[in-house]
């Protein structure tokens, strides 16, 4: 990117908004349900996400010293190209442009129609969810100055509406006879595999946490404000986290949470009768498309650096006069929609974190290594607390995933499938094209 498009290029604000747009979504609005059943202690579900906040603290970490030591827009595909090989890289951009992104577009699109339907019952939740991510869609063909317009607004409306749920929430007159302090038995929970299965949801919940390192490239500044955005926005996520689903446990009985998607549904019923939660419904829904829209955004831009170094996806880094990869935004909603038609939501959701996790494992393995072979490399920021940080994440990720391919065995093995489809298509274009133009200047954003 020239330096005068950088000067325009988003802002620490909007790369955060994108951080956090990114994170909250899915997640915190459908996970709950499928936890308290194994879990049934508000002490150990508060855990299961201060866990799951302090695995993505410490990733933000990683990804901030290799954003800045490293900047280009591709997060996982750049990182791992260069610390291990560019096939492990390629694996990985292929892993974020069909399960990394697609999926979890898919999944909050399925969501908001599964919201939507609990306020106009009338309306179908898959025609909902295919109009959404083509509206979506549309708005990010119209540039990127639109697209950011739009994302902070949905993104900042999203976290009022939340803060307006956590404050209405602890006024409630019947509270649940839930205790948020350790009782007999919860050490237990906190140490089963249930646990760790649970946190399969919650790491879903907080993924998203690395996505301005996808968009380098569009960032003013980005070896300073990346990281920044990376650390504000999973902080802030955590801390929002923490506070709605005690606020959930608070005004609702464990028992009609559990198995439940649209759990935030069932706590506005009880906050604000059956009128104001198809009210807050209907904002909830305004929440996701910010989630889609900040997924949609990033999505397109690994798939476009993919097509700019190998010439068997050359084609997905075409862009058009305002740099924005036309292309590549059709074909991952093309992904998206056949997903929504032919997938279910929990199946989906395993599937794709796993594949998530895997990328992140090794891009924090990635950077202990750099620290070994490139000692000299140029660092403007440095990993806080290494070697523990990341050996914090590590370790929990490991965890996570073990159980889940003992628990989860076919949506674990499918992102394996996924990931040999990867390499295939790495040996197909092992002989890399040379790029017709700098890969830093082959898409330049509208100013």
């Amino acid at each position: 990117m020239s330096s005068a498009a950088k000067r325009h290029g988003i802002s620490l604000v909007t790369a955060t908004a994108i951080v956090i747009a990114n994170m909250v979504g899915t997640g915190i609005f459908t996970s709950l349900g499928f936890q308290v059943g194994p879990l049934p202690s508000g002490f150990a579900i508060l855990v299961l996400w201060a866990v799951g906040g302090l695995c993505a603290f410490c990733g933000a970490l990683v990804y901030g010293e290799l954003a800045a030591a490293m900047p280009r827009s591709g997060g996982e595909y750049h990182f791992l190209s260069k610390a291990f090989h560019p096939c492990v890289g390629f694996v990985s951009g292929w892993l974020s442009a069909t399960a990394g992104f697609a999926a979890p577009i898919a999944l909050a699109a399925m969501a908001l129609g599964k919201y939507l339907g609990g306020v106009f019952p009338q309306v179908s939740a898959v025609t909902a969810s295919l109009v959404v991510v083509w509206g979506v869609t549309l708005i990010h063909v119209a540039g990127i100055h639109v697209g950011a317009t739009f994302q902070n607004l949905a993104t900042w409306m999203k976290v009022l509406l939340i803060l307006v749920f956590i404050v209405s929430g602890l006024t409630v007159e019947h509270a649940q006879p839930v205790s948020f302090l350790p009782t007999v038995g919860d050490w237990t929970l906190i140490t089963s595999p249930p646990f760790a299965i649970s946190l399969v949801f919650v790491m879903y919940a907080y993924a998203g946490w690395n996505a301005a390192t996808y968009i380098v490239d569009e960032v003013r500044q980005p070896q300073k404000n990346v990281p920044w955005a990376i650390a504000l926005g999973t902080l802030i996520v955590s801390a929002l986290y923490i506070a709605l689903n005690a606020i959930f446990l608070h005004v609702t009985p464990m028992a009609e949470l559990a198995g439940k998607v649209d759990v935030a549904h069932a706590a506005a019923d009880r906050i604000f009768g059956p009128t104001g939660g198809r009210i807050m419904s209907g904002l909830i829904c305004i929440g996701l498309v910010s989630s889609i829209s900040a997924m949609t955004w990033v999505g397109p831009r690994v798939t476009q650096v993919l097509g700019q170094d190998h010439r068997i996806l050359r084609p997905l880094a075409a862009c058009d006069e305002r740099g924005v990869p036309v292309t590549a935004l059709f074909a991952q909603l093309c992904i998206v929609i056949t997903l929504i038609l032919t997938a279910s939501f929990e199946k989906v959701l395993t599937y794709v974190q796993f594949s998530i996790q895997m990328c992140s494992f090794l891009t924090v393995c990635g950077l202990i290594r750099l620290r070994r072979t490139q000692p000299e490399l140029p660092r403007p920021i440095r990993c806080w607390g290494y070697p523990v940080t990341p050996l914090l994440f590590l370790i929990i990720s490991a965890w996570m995933m073990v159980y889940q391919m003992k628990e989860h065995p076919r949506e674990s093995l499918a992102g394996l499938a996924t990931i040999l489809v990867g390499v295939l298509l790495w040996v197909l274009s092992r002989k890399p094209a040379t790029p017709a133009s700098p890969p830093e200047k082959a898409c330049t954003p509208d100013a």
